[in-house]
Order: C-alpha cells, then sequence, then structure tokens
C-alpha cells in the first residue's frame, strides 16, 4: 500500500475498474490531518479501529468502530485523529449520480438526494462498507456492486431525504459565484483578493465573509481544494505530478505533493500508480 510520509501509517486510493463511478479508500492514519476540503461526491466512511475526528459545520463528530460518516457532496469538513494511536478506516466516494440513480429507482426520494445525518450508530452498514471494499480487492465484481446498492439503500431509508434546493441569491451571493468561476477559469494564474473584489466591484472583506458563508471556507482554501480536484482528473488521464502541478498552478511538484497527500490522503504518485494499475490490469489483492 502506498505511504503517506509516517512509519506507523499506510493508505490505499484506489478505483475499482468495474465500478467506475466509486472511489475507495483504506487507512490507517496516526498525525495525518485532512485540512478543509469537499467532494463532489458522497462520503460514507466506516472506523474499524482508533477514533476519527472529523469537523462539519454544525461541530465537531467522532466516528468510533460501529458507526458511519456520511457527507454530502460539497459539504466542507476536516479530520484528524481523535485518539492517539490514530484511526484506521475504510472509506466509499460514489459519485452524485450512484446514489440518485439507486434512489430513484428503489425508494421514494427524488431530485437530489442527502442524509439528513452525518454520524450513526449502525454496524451493519459499516461491515458493508469493508465488505465492500473486500470484494473490490478480490475481484468480485458482482459482489462489490450488490453489496454497495444494499449499503446505499439502507442508509438513505433510515437518514435519507432531499437536499434543499438552490433559492434565488442576494447580491453578495451572486458575486461569490461568480469569483468562483473566476477563480476556476484564471486556476493557474489567479486574481489577488483585491483584485477579484475590484473586478466584482465589491469590498474584500465582503467578498471574504461571503465567500466563506457559501462555500464554507476562505477563497484561497478553497481554490487550493479546487486545484487538487483538478489535478486528480488530470492523473486519472494518465498526466505525470509534475505536468498536473503545472497545469493547476502549483508552483512545483513537491507544492502539489504536500496539497495533494493533505487532501487526498495519498501522495499524487501513489495515487496516480493505482489509476493506472487499475485500468490496465484490474485491482491487486490488499497486502
Amino acid at each position: 500500500m502506498a505511504g503517506t510520509g509516517g512509519a506507523e501509517e499506510w493508505a490505499r486510493h484506489w478505483r475499482y475498474a468495474e465500478l467506475p463511478d466509486l472511489d475507495l479508500l483504506r487507512a490507517h492514519y496516526v498525525g495525518h490531518t485532512f485540512p478543509r476540503h469537499s467532494h463532489e461526491g458522497y462520503v460514507l466512511g466506516a472506523v474499524t479501529h482508533g477514533v476519527e475526528d472529523v469537523g462539519l459545520p454544525g461541530g465537531t463528530v467522532h466516528a468510533v468502530p460501529g458507526t458511519v460518516v456520511m457527507i454530502n457532496p460539497e459539504v466542507p469538513h476536516t479530520a484528524r485523529s481523535g485518539a492517539p494511536e490514530g484511526w484506521s478506516y475504510a472509506t466509499l466516494y460514489p459519485a452524485a449520480q450512484v446514489v440518485s440513480a439507486i434512489a430513484a429507482e428503489v425508494t421514494r426520494l427524488r431530485g437530489t438526494v442527502g442524509f439528513a445525518e452525518t454520524r450513526v450508530t449502525d454496524p451493519l452498514a459499516s461491515r458493508l462498507i469493508t465488505e465492500v471494499h473486500r470484494a473490490a480487492e478480490e475481484g468480485n465484481a458482482l459482489a462489490a456492486d450488490s453489496l454497495l446498492r444494499v449499503l446505499v439503500v439502507r442508509l438513505l431509508d433510515r437518514h435519507g431525504g432531499p437536499l434543499p434546493g438552490l433559492t434565488a441569491r442576494a447580491g453578495g451571493a451572486r458575486d461569490v459565484v461568480r469569483a468562483r468561476a473566476l477563480l476556476e477559469e484564471r486556476m493557474a494564474a489567479p486574481p489577488t483578493l483585491e483584485a477579484l473584489a475590484a473586478e466584482l466591484g465589491t469590498g474584500t472583506f465582503a467578498l471574504l465573509r461571503a465567500f466563506k458563508k457559501e462555500y464554507g471556507m476562505p477563497p484561497h482554501t478553497w481554490l487550493t481544494d479546487a486545484r487538487v480536484r483538478r489535478a486528480r482528473r488530470l492523473l486519472d488521464a494518465g498526466a505525470a505530478p509534475a505536468e498536473a502541478a503545472t497545469v493547476v498552478g502549483f508552483t512545483d511538484q513537491p507544492h502539489l505533493n504536500r496539497h495533494f497527500t493533505r487532501i487526498v490522503g495519498v501522495p499524487p504518485g501513489a495515487y496516480r500508480r493505482e489509476r493506472a494499475r487499475t485500468y490496465k490490469t484490474g485491482p491487486r489483492p490488499s497486502p
């Protein structure tokens, strides 16, 4: 498994070719801390040993064995150890369309669905998450797909509901949407906060406050997260880490390595090797 820099830590972040809209992470972390970030899809995590502290907009939740952490798309969060021995866990990252399709097929939920609770005590669901991992690592596509669907249906039935729709935005909120679009467009050479605010016709502190309220993090933190997301897509497509670093605007590959490892949980080189192995030869057994 790919190391994360600590002698006691290990992690594997990969994708099973038979389930292309699902990312998998299995890891043990002690000193590693995930900075504030978000995901385009869902997060379904099960701690198998130790304690994970997950920082969310509503406060910190403590995930222990037998619990499941459910995070909806684009919800900013952090993660770190909640105990001296760290934590081991298995996490599934299903794409939004996977969860929506399952909801449309077997529940009465329609539209964009989500989970009303972040942490629940559900030993069976926790075990299902680890069993999806095991089936994927063994190359058992039928079992992995079936178990994933059983898990999602169970969680939706017990904790699912429609996510609130977008409401009409006031001027300040519209400014931050435009700011986000400009940062995405100019990711490799972003403007200063002052220049960005001037282009939008607002003040710097007003933009800072409105952006953090809308996205849960200030523009510079959001931009780092967005750069790592785009770097992941480039690595998925076969780009080398040095090339990805340049394209997304990091000053060099070590800069990408640091931020990528903190947010994704593994270094970009290890991430790329797993992607290449998955698509060319299929999954390998877990060590």
